[in-house]
C-alpha cells in the first residue's frame, strides 16, 4: 500500500510537518509496512516562509516586529534559493497571526497588521526584488491599514489627524496621503499568495466570516464590515485601485489583500503560487490512498482550504481521500462536492478545547488509526449481491 499524506497545520496545535508526522505514526501502527510519503502543506499561513525556504535551498530571516496588540514580537521572513530575482516571502502569520493574539486580547477591531509592512521594508532593505506575501491564519480585520502605514501612507480622519491602529477607526476615514509611500514598492514585484474565495465586503466579507474566529462580537462585525467598506472606497478614490469590494482575494487575511492591492501587488491564488514548489500531483498519481487534514472541516473547507485542494487534485487520478479533523463543524458534508470520499474528527469523545490543543498529537494518532482501520475493514468485506 502506498499511502500519501499532505496534511494542513492544525492553528494553535501542530504545525504542518507535525501533523504529518503523527498521522504516519498512526498509519503505521495498522500497516507498519506501507510506503508513505509525507508531504505537509502550507497555503500561506504558518509556516509558509520557512517551507519556501526548506524546498528551494534558502534561508530564514529572523527579525523584530510589531505584533497584532502593538508589541515587540519576533518575528522573520525568508528568502527563496534559486536564480534570480531574489524573492523574498512575507508570511503574515509570523507577525499577525492569530496565535500572536492573547486570547484575553482578541479584538479585531483594533489589531493590526503593522507588522507585515515592517517585514515587507526589512527584505527590500536586504534587496529583495520580489516579494511573496503569504496570507493566512490573521488575527486582524484592518484591510493591510497597518502595512501600509508601516510602509509610509498616512490614514487622515476629516480634520487631518492621523487614525489609531485597527480596522474600527477606518470607520472615519477621510483620506490616504501616499507622498511618503516607499518608492521602491512602484519597482518591486509584490505578490500575495490568497485564497481567491476570500472578499473584502458584504455578507460574504472578511469581518462576517471569519471576524467571530478572531473575537469580534456581533456588533463588532457590523462595524468592521462598514469600515472596511469605507476602506475600499477611500483606497479606490485616493490610489486608483479597482474592484476592492468584492474582487477574488481582497478579503484575504482580514483585508490584507486588498490594502496591497491598492499599492500595485498581484493577487493570485495561493495555491498556484505555494505548490509549484512540489511535486504533489506526482505523488498523488502513484498513490493507494490520499490522506489529508486541517484543524477543522466545515462549510469553510471547500472554499480554498488544503484539504479540499488536495482532493481536487487526487480526483484527476482517481484516488480515494480520507480527511482528519480536528473537529467536524456546520455543513461539513460539503466537502463531498470537492473530492474527499470521507472524513473523520480525530476527538474520542467531549473535550474541552484547550485540552484538544494540547493533546492534539495523541488524538491525531489514535485518530488516524481508527480511521484506517475502518478503511481495511470495509475493503475486506465482500459485496452484498
Amino acid at each position: 500500500m502506498r499511502i500519501v499524506i499532505a496534511p494542513s497545520g492544525f492553528k494553535e496545535s501542530l504545525t504542518a510537518d507535525e501533523v504529518a508526522a503523527v498521522i504516519a505514526c498512526g498509519v503505521r501502527r495498522v500497516v507498519p509496512h506501507a510506503t508513505i510519503d509525507s508531504l505537509p502543506l502550507v497555503d500561506g499561513g504558518e509556516g509558509s516562509a520557512a517551507a519556501l525556504a526548506r524546498t528551494t535551498g534558502g534561508r530564514i530571516v529572523p527579525t523584530v516586529t510589531t505584533g497584532p496588540v502593538g508589541l515587540p514580537v519576533e518575528s522573520h521572513y525568508a528568502f527563496m534559493g534559486g536564480p534570480a530575482p531574489l524573492t523574498a516571502v512575507v508570511e503574515m502569520a509570523a507577525t499577525a497571526g492569530l496565535r500572536l493574539v492573547p486570547r484575553d486580547a482578541r479584538d479585531p477591531a483594533r489589531t493590526t497588521t503593522a507588522g507585515v509592512g515592517e517585514l515587507i521594508t526589512a527584505a527590500l532593505d536586504a534587496g529583495a526584488r520580489r516579494v511573496l506575501v503569504g496570507c493566512g491564519d490573521s488575527g486582524t480585520s484592518d484591510g493591510g491599514a497597518g502595512a501600509l502605514r508601516a510602509l509610509g501612507a498616512r490614514l487622515l480622519d476629516a480634520s487631518g489627524r492621523e487614525l489609531p491602529p485597527g480596522g474600527a477607526a477606518l470607520t472615519r476615514l477621510d483620506r490616504i496621503d501616499v507622498s511618503g509611500l516607499d518608492p521602491r514598492l512602484a519597482r518591486t514585484e509584490l505578490l500575495v499568495a490568497c485564497n481567491p474565495c476570500n472578499v473584502l465586503c458584504g455578507e460574504n466579507g472578511v469581518a462576517r466570516v471569519y471576524g467571530p474566529q478572531k473575537g469580534a462580537t456581533r456588533d463588532q462585525v457590523e462595524v468592521l464590515d462598514r469600515a472596511l467598506c469605507r476602506w475600499a472606497e477611500v483606497l479606490e478614490r485616493d490610489l486608483g485601485a479597482t474592484g476592492l469590494r468584492t474582487g477574488p482575494g481582497t478579503g484575504a487575511s482580514g483585508g490584507l489583500g486588498a490594502g496591497l492591492a491598492a499599492v500595485g501587488a498581484r493577487l493570485l491564488p495561493r495555491f498556484d503560487v505555494l505548490l509549484e514548489h512540489v511535486n504533489l500531483d506526482g505523488l498523488l498519481a502513484r498513490a493507494d490512498l490520499v490522506i489529508t487534514a486541517e484543524g477543522a472541516i466545515d462549510r469553510q473547507t471547500s472554499r480554498g482550504k488544503i484539504p479540499a485542494e488536495v482532493a481536487r487534485r487526487a480526483k484527476r487520478y482517481g484516488k480515494p481521500v480520507l480527511a482528519l479533523a480536528g473537529t467536524i463543524g456546520a455543513d461539513a458534508h460539503l466537502v463531498y462536492g470537492s473530492g474527499i470520499d470521507a472524513f473523520a474528527g480525530i476527538l474520542p469523545g467531549p473535550v474541552g478545547l484547550l485540552e484538544a490543543l494540547s493533546r492534539g498529537e495523541e488524538f491525531l494518532a489514535d485518530g488516524a488509526e481508527r480511521a484506517l482501520r475502518m478503511i481495511l475493514l470495509g475493503a475486506a468485506m465482500e459485496p452484498v449481491a
